[in-house]
């Protein structure tokens, strides 16, 4: 069983940046695929960016540009740095995890794909 816990949201003005981090529980960080996702109130849960173990990224076209993903597996923590933040940005942020070390291009991006959720962090950009 893995657990995942958010932090590092708040309230930021447009164009702030944030960081979120994500700290796992167990010693088989280094070999999950890791994604974020978001959910706005009223909305379905979007996916955000997603890293590899092996570090291979790739991002929802909303962010690109904007939002990077990385790991430390020394640390067990998975960080999503969040740059020129838009009021549309504004949403709970979930950490995933999923046993496999990668997922094919048709699935890091499906909530499904996941095995593992954290609880969610707010992240809210005033205009």
């Amino acid at each position: 069983q893995v657990q995942l816990v958010e932090s590092g949201g708040g309230l930021v003005q447009a164009g702030g940046s944030l960081r979120l981090s994500c700290a796992a529980s167990g010693r088989t960080f280094s070999s999950y695929a890791m994604g974020w996702f978001r959910q706005a109130p009223g909305k379905e849960r979007d996916f955000v960016a997603y890293c590899s173990s092996g570090s291979s990224t790739y991002f929802a076209d909303s962010v690109k540009g904007r939002f990077t993903i990385s790991r430390d597996n020394a640390k067990n923590t998975v960080y999503l740095q969040m740059n020129n933040l838009k009021p549309e940005d504004t949403a709970v942020y979930y950490c995933a995890a999923t046993r496999y070390s990668q997922l094919s291009s048709d699935t890091y991006s499906k909530a499904p794909s996941y095995d593992y959720w954290g609880q969610g962090t707010q992240v809210t950009v005033s205009s």
